[in-house]
């Protein structure tokens, strides 16, 4: 950070934000949206006038894009892959002892 708390802009051009807003009658925080700020405080402050104009937000997050990792979309098959053919990832592969209690 330089003078003032504020993150040097790369090529111009302030860090970019991901916005999320939870919403009065909702229980998670929803993707709304991106802008570019200098800081965490500059961020909040932008979301809130782009993205509660109408007061229909009651929690907000930024988060810097940089520091988002996500799986990738090209891989999606074998990332979620799903457990048919790994029964042992279900409890109905294993036997119960005998003996053993309250299983």
């Amino acid at each position: 950070m330089s003078e003032n708390n504020v993150a040097p802009a790369k090529g111009n051009q302030w860090p970019l934000w991901e916005v999320f807003v939870r919403s009065s009658r909702g229980l998670s925080h929803v993707h709304a949206g991106s802008l570019h700020a200098p800081d965490a405080t500059m961020a909040l402050r932008n979301a809130r006038d782009l993205y509660t104009r109408r007061n229909e937000g009651v929690s907000l997050w930024v988060v810097k894009s940089e520091d988002i990792n996500s799986s990738d979309p090209d891989h999606k098959d074998a990332f979620f892959e799903s457990s048919q053919g790994k029964n042992y990832r279900h409890a109905t592969y294993y036997t119960q002892s005998e003996g053993v209690k309250h299983l």
